[in-house]
């Protein structure tokens, strides 16, 4: 490890820290931990949304896939780009209006909780209960990827370069909640743009141009500038469906949440877009090129998602490097911190404060929050402890839990009038078990990716539970009248 690597390295993550440190002393109470006193500008809530989004596997699983696939992985990045448009367009404002219109809801369980008057807080439990679960699971494909990243760019072995980036990640999120999670993801969106700008240009211009890196390919695979290569229509389904876990993100919806005013959020959402189009398509490029000058070069990689890392040492000089590999840190860390968030709100808001203590103290709740950011972390370490996993397969399986578990019911609840708690429940539980039992199942019909056949399971179940049992009260169909005038204004 050259010098200059590790210094631009360890200055970026003191800086992280920092932040952190700075909001520490700005916060007040558990709005102000859990989603910042709902003031975050366009700017920030857009790339903050962003990084927390594409986590480690846009500068691992993405060029990985594009690299080992070949241009049918890029069916993925179409599913999402669209998927994320539509989040924007149709979520984003209405779930803020109705969150703050709902005794202004700071968390996902407490906005089903009040727009379903779910007074035995039964669906509150089964919500966190749900991410929970599902974020163990994506919280520790973060720290496989930072892992990673560590034992590649320090020559560390893996359980030194696991303990190492926990440590930091869980550091500023203990210290500074929400504010230090949105400006330090601030920060690290704009780091992974230009990280993804910078070196497909370069790895294009060291393979001899776009031509020539094409005709590279073709020669050792042809198979792999093939749109349709070996893809059935399940395959082309399955990675398009990627798109539909948007809905469903307990740590991209919260960003909606959270902004100062909903009149925003159109500005938000073309600087989301932009940085997302800019950032997937530098991935795939990374990737596709990447395989390109492997080849040419004659080099040996054996773990297809470490293709930016390989790239980034062999073709910059050491200080750039540094700053391209704090970008990977940067993609793993703005995802971590805001799963982290959400699991300790949940456990504080939504369980110990809504069930077991609702006389706690704000100074009580800030600190339970911080408690449980550390204990979620040691289990999604020790998930984590094996090398082996795969940060894509981590992440699409706990993508696919929260979008059949609540993007059906996210949106309906926002657009349809008369769905109720029963109808939210067996939404909730039809989508995470059809996850869960369709994954293990492998072959025909069954390849298909698990978030399709739960979001549409859910969905079913949402509108058919709602005609049976007790309706809604005329005060939440009052309200719910009351947002869609505010939305038509």
């Amino acid at each position: 490890m050259e010098l200059p690597v590790l210094i631009s390295f360890s200055l970026y993550m003191i800086m992280m820290i920092g932040i952190g440190i700075y909001f520490y002393f700005k916060t007040d109470d558990l709005s102000d931990y859990v989603l910042g006193g709902r003031g975050l500008g366009p700017g920030v809530t857009a790339l903050s949304a962003g990084a927390s989004d594409m986590s480690g596997w846009l500068l691992l699983g993405l060029p990985g896939l594009m690299y080992s696939d070949g241009i049918v992985g890029s069916w993925i990045a179409i599913g999402l780009i669209i998927g994320a448009f539509l989040n924007w367009q149709y979520v984003a404002k209405a779930l803020r209006i109705y969150t703050h219109r709902l005794s202004d809801s700071i968390t996902i369980p407490d906005y089903f909780s009040n727009r379903f008057e779910d007074k035995g807080n039964i669906l509150r439990v089964v919500t966190a209960v749900v991410i929970l679960l599902f974020y163990t699971l994506y919280t520790s494909s973060g720290l496989v990827g930072g892992a990673k990243l560590f034992e590649a760019a320090f020559n560390l072995d893996y359980s030194t370069a696991l303990l190492i980036g926990s440590f930091v990640i869980v550091s500023y999120t203990f210290l500074g909640g929400y504010n230090a999670v949105s400006w330090t993801d601030f920060i690290q969106g704009i780091l992974m743009m230009l990280a993804l700008v910078i070196t497909p240009l370069v790895v294009i211009y060291h393979v001899g141009g776009v031509t020539e890196g094409v005709r590279i390919i073709a020669s050792v695979d042809p198979a792999k500038l093939d749109m349709f290569n070996s893809a059935s229509l399940i395959g082309i389904l399955s990675l398009l469906a990627w798109g539909l876990g948007y809905f469903g993100q307990p740590h991209i919806l919260v960003r909606f949440m959270s902004i100062r005013h909903e009149d925003e959020m159109h500005r938000a959402k073309l600087v989301g877009m932009s940085w997302m189009i800019l950032s997937v398509v530098g991935s795939l490029a990374v990737g596709f090129f990447g395989f390109a000058y492997v080849v040419a070069e004659g080099i040996n990689l054996n773990d297809s998602e470490k293709i930016f890392i390989t790239l980034t040492q062999l073709l910059f000089n050491p200080w750039i490097a540094g700053f391209l590999l704090a970008a990977i840190l940067a993609a793993i860390m703005s995802t971590i911190d805001s799963q982290l968030l959400v699991s300790s709100s949940v456990l504080t808001r939504d369980i110990y404060h809504a069930i077991l203590r609702k006389d706690a103290s704000n100074r009580e709740l800030v600190w339970i929050g911080r408690v449980t950011v550390i204990i979620i972390a040691i289990i999604a370490w020790y998930i984590s402890t094996d090398k082996d996993s795969s940060v894509l397969q981590l992440v699409a399986y706990a993508w696919a839990g929260f979008g059949a578990a609540f993007g059906p019911l996210v949106i309906l609840s926002l657009y349809k009038r008369n769905i109720t708690r029963l109808g939210a429940l067996a939404g909730m539980i039809t989508g995470s078990v059809t996850v869960i039992i369709w994954k293990p199942l492998e072959g025909g019909l069954f390849d298909l990716y698990e978030l399709l056949p739960g979001f549409v399971f859910a969905w079913l179940a949402i509108i058919l539970f709602s005609k049976i049992g007790t309706q809604s009260s005329d005060e939440t169909l009052k309200t719910f009248d009351e947002v869609h005038q505010s939305l038509k204004a």
